[in-house]
This record gives C-alpha cells, structure tokens and sequence, in this order.
C-alpha cells in the first residue's frame, strides 16, 4: 500500500505544472483527506430553503470577473448557479477537478463561479493572474473565476457573500463559509436553494440531485 501511494504521488507530481511542494502534496492526499473530513463530520453541514423568498433580488447584483471586467448576475436567469470560495493552497483544492467536471457536464442547465479567498489560513496569496493560470494549467477551469476578495463578514466581504449569507437579503440563510470550498446554490428564478460544506464534493449525489430538480 505504501508503494502504491508513493507511485500515486509520483504520477501527481509529473502532472502537475508549477505546483509548490505542498500543492503537490495537497493533490496527492485529497482522497484520504476528504475521507477523514467525512469521518469525523468536519464541514460537512448542508443546508435547505424552505421556500422563502430573497427580500434583495439575486439578478440586481454585480462583480467584478477575474479578468477586472464587470459582470451582471441578472446574465444567470434561467439557470442554476454554483458559487463556490476557492484557494489554490487548501486541502480541498483538487475540488477544482470535480467542480470543473460538474460545470462541463451540466453546463446546459448550469452556471459555476469560483471566488478565490485568503481568508481562511492565508491559502490563497496569489494575484488574479497567478490564480487563473495555476486553475487553467492544473484543471483546465473553464468556468467563471472571479476577482480575488473576501467572502467572510466584516467590512471587505464581497457584496455577493454579503447577499449569501444574510437572511434579511437571501430570505433565510445566515451560514458564512465556514472553510475553503464552502458551496451556495441558486436556482433559476434567483432563490438561494443550499449551503453544502466543504466536505460535500462536487460530484456528489447531494449536489447533483439538486441539479437535476430531484
């Protein structure tokens, strides 16, 4: 098992363009990593609306892409969207992976937004340049990444966390990331559907069944 592992990790090393070490590492742990999470319940929480309506409409704000362009979210009626905070240097980065497969998969019915965060133990230093190229060269991302901010309360919080998590705009959650690869849902008429923890992967049965109106 030990040499199975290590070759593992040597695969990933080979794939991996302009990783740090501990990126490296962080890759090739992911599976045991969220295995554990799941063990012992960490970030895990999901939550569910039921039914409230948002007091602020979801389609009236606007952000700033990753490229410094503005963008306005009333481009997402219609359609599910999948907001996810993002760190390049977090034990969930390889989520990148399953967040991408989802976003290509589904990309019919839905719309998937990374916003890059640092934070939560300062895992995302990089500039907006350096996070989409260490996205676009290890993971091929090719849905929406936007401008590196804040997505946790106080007076920097990005205006779109300031929405997620405020009952008095969303309707009803209150729930702040609590860690990197914390995810929101919303639904095509701009309702905040759910908050999954980190530990709730992309791929996964929960996220998927949401998707799919199940």
């Amino acid at each position: 098992m030990i040499i199975a592992f290590f070759s593992y990790v040597e695969i990933v090393n080979r794939n991996s363009v302009n990783m740090t070490y501990r990126q490296k590492i962080l890759k090739a742990i992911y599976p045991a990593f969220v295995w554990w999470a799941k063990l012992r319940g960490t970030n895990t929480k999901t939550l569910s609306n039921e039914k409230a309506a948002p007091a602020i409409p979801f389609y009236s704000l606007k952000n700033t892409l990753n490229d410094g362009t503005s963008f306005d979210f009333s481009q997402l009626k219609g359609k599910k969207v999948l907001l996810v905070n993002t760190a390049s240097d977090c034990g969930y980065t390889d989520q990148y992976e399953g967040l991408e497969k989802l976003y290509r998969q589904y990309k019919d019915k839905l719309v998937m937004i990374g916003f890059p965060a640092n934070d939560f133990k300062e895992q995302e230093k990089g500039t907006d340049d350096a996070i989409a190229k260490f996205c676009k060269e290890n993971y091929g991302i090719t849905f929406l990444l936007m401008k590196k901010s804040s997505v946790v309360k106080g007076t920097a919080q990005n205006e779109i966390y300031q929405w997620l998590t405020d009952p008095a705009k969303n309707g009803w959650n209150g729930q702040q990331p609590t860690w990197n690869f914390c995810k929101y849902m919303v639904d095509e008429n701009g309702n905040l559907l759910h908050f999954y923890g980190s530990a709730v992967e992309p791929m996964s049965k929960e996220i998927i069944n949401a998707i799919d109106g199940r």
